[in-house]
């Protein structure tokens, strides 16, 4: 840039990026939700766990790296 300072805007890349981050934190959080529910024998409660799990997971990653960028 003209200033001296980096670019450090979101592209096309960096949003896909961002959006395949959140839903696979999501599916992981799913798919072992499911297979800890398939080992204890329980019906959607690990299910319901690691889906939550995910998404929390997926929004503080999410925070961190548009964190990052807006500094």
């Amino acid at each position: 840039m003209a200033d001296g300072q980096p670019d450090r805007s979101l592209r096309g890349r960096d949003l896909a990026g961002l959006g395949g981050m959140l839903a696979g934190a999501v599916v992981v959080g799913l798919v072992l939700g499911l297979l800890a529910d398939h080992a204890a024998g329980t019906s959607p409660v690990w299910t319901l766990v690691g889906i939550f799990a995910g998404i929390l997971a997926a929004s503080v990653g999410f925070w961190i790296r548009v964190r990052s960028v807006l500094k």
